[in-house]
This record gives C-alpha cells, sequence and structure tokens, in this order.
C-alpha cells in the first residue's frame, strides 16, 4: 500500500497542523475547542481521515483562517465552493456583526453551560410550547475567552446600573442662589 492511501488528505492534515502549531494549541485545545475528540483531530492532522463540512467550518473559524486560506484547505479537503458560507471566513478588515439575515436578535431565558478542562459551551435556549426548552444558539470558547467574557458582561452591566440609578439633573440642584 503507498503512502496516499494510508494518507490520502496528507496535505490538508498538514496545514490544519499549521494552524493549530501557529495558534500554539496542543490537539486537546484545539479538539476541545471544537468538540471533537482529540484522536480525530489528529487522523485530521495525519492526513488519514478529513473533517466534515461542519467540523472543518469550526477548525477554519477557531484559528482565524483568513479568506484565502480558508478557500485553500476548503479545496484541500475536496469541498465545493457553493457550500462554504461567507461568514465563516475571516477578514483582515474589521468583522461585521453576525447576525441573521433579518437582523433578528433571538432572545433567551435558559442557558446551559458545559466547562471542562478544554472550554466552555453555553446552550442557550427559550422555553417553547409545552413547557419544552428549544435551544435558540450554542456557543463554544475557550475558558480564557469566557473569563474575559464575563468581566466584559459585568462592566457592561454595573455601568449601565449606575446610569439608570442616577436621578435625572434639575434646574433647582444645579442653580446656586446668591444673596446680595
Amino acid at each position: 500500500m503507498n503512502e496516499l492511501n494510508k494518507s490520502p488528505y496528507k496535505p490538508l492534515g498538514k496545514h490544519l497542523k499549521d494552524l493549530r502549531t501557529r495558534a500554539n494549541e496542543s490537539l486537546a485545545e484545539a479538539s476541545g475547542a471544537v468538540e471533537i475528540d482529540v484522536r480525530e483531530l489528529a487522523s485530521f492532522e495525519l492526513g488519514k481521515n478529513r473533517p466534515t463540512e461542519d467540523v472543518l467550518l469550526l477548525l477554519i473559524s477557531h484559528f482565524g483562517a483568513k479568506d484565502d486560506e480558508a478557500v485553500r484547505i476548503w479545496e484541500m479537503a475536496g469541498y465545493g465552493m457553493e457550500k462554504i458560507p461567507a461568514t465563516h471566513m475571516v477578514n483582515n478588515e474589521a468583522q461585521s456583526n453576525i447576525a441573521a439575515p433579518d437582523n433578528r436578535v433571538l432572545f433567551t431565558d435558559i442557558v446551559d453551560i458545559v466547562v471542562n478542562n478544554y472550554g466552555v459551551i453555553m446552550n442557550f435556549m427559550q422555553t417553547g410550547p409545552a413547557n419544552t426548552n428549544q435551544s435558540v444558539a450554542r456557543v463554544g470558547m475557550s475558558r480564557e475567552h469566557a473569563k474575559s467574557i464575563m468581566q466584559i458582561l459585568q462592566a457592561t452591566i454595573a455601568q449601565t446600573e449606575r446610569n439608570i440609578s442616577k436621578p435625572a439633573p434639575s434646574d433647582s440642584n444645579n442653580s446656586s442662589k446668591t444673596n446680595t
């Protein structure tokens, strides 16, 4: 059996490993961030298997591959360009807000959070008909990113609460009277 039969996706695997190395992440960290088994990511990097389209999009997004590089990786995997959403590719310029095409906001009344050694997964849900919980969004991130988000959220809420609790200035409070 020749090398190509053993590792049909070797160029793709090498590129994925290079991305992970540039991100300075271990196999465990990267696989945890995209919610796949370490052995599965290792088999991708060795070129033995190719990731599904969904997993490849997660890897491209997680490692922040730029447009040209993302397209190259996608093509190495043998996937057609008609299926790659532009929102999964990162531009060199500032990223636009990712939202539904109609710019709707998805509200949630339940959050299920799972934390392990690899990262944090938040499953945002709404209470649906007959009190069933329906997932509206699922977000995964590193533990460090989650800590950063917590700090930003706490600071933003605290600032908003201070602004709400401040009484509006009135003319009587701000004017000074002088006697002559």
